[in-house]
């Protein structure tokens, strides 16, 4: 039950950290920021928080952590490079919107779409964080699961 949480756990603590960061930058214009983008990287945080209660509950060696591994490099490589990309389109396409559209057409677009190479390291370190947390609650949490099931 608990690799099924690790996912919701890991985003929850993750997008909540970075609301609270973008709230001390940004105050009330936080909620314009959430999405994609900004620190900690959550896609990572919640690889990495299951790849690490993965491997710490099941082995290192475990088939399923290489794979989750593998996942895990697939996503950071998509945030580092894809959609760091898309977000300089973005920005240049809200350049032209902006010089040459009419003030009904000037909707812009997310430019903070993809990470930082911090913001991938924040997201591993916290995941690492969480997982090892919910390794060392895993024996408290099967316990009172064991005990609902009587």
């Amino acid at each position: 039950m608990l690799y099924v949480l690790a996912p919701f756990i890991g985003w929850l603590v993750s997008g909540t950290i970075k609301f609270m960061i973008n709230y001390v930058q940004f105050g009330k214009e936080a909620r314009k920021k959430i999405g994609n983008g900004g620190f900690p990287s959550t896609h990572t945080t919640v690889m990495v928080t299951t790849i690490s209660l993965i491997g710490l509950n099941e082995g290192f060696s475990n088939p399923i952590f290489g794979l989750g591994i593998a996942v895990t490099f697939i996503i950071i490589i998509d945030a580092t490079g894809l959609r760091r990309a898309v977000g300089k389109h973005a920005t240049a396409i809200n350049l032209l919107v902006k010089d040459h559209a009419t003030a009904e057409e000037k909707e812009t677009l997310r430019e903070s779409m993809g990470h930082t190479k911090l913001e991938i390291l924040g997201g591993i370190v916290l995941g690492v964080l969480v997982g090892l947390l919910l390794h060392l609650l895993s024996p408290i949490v099967s316990g009172l699961l064991s005990l609902g099931g009587n």
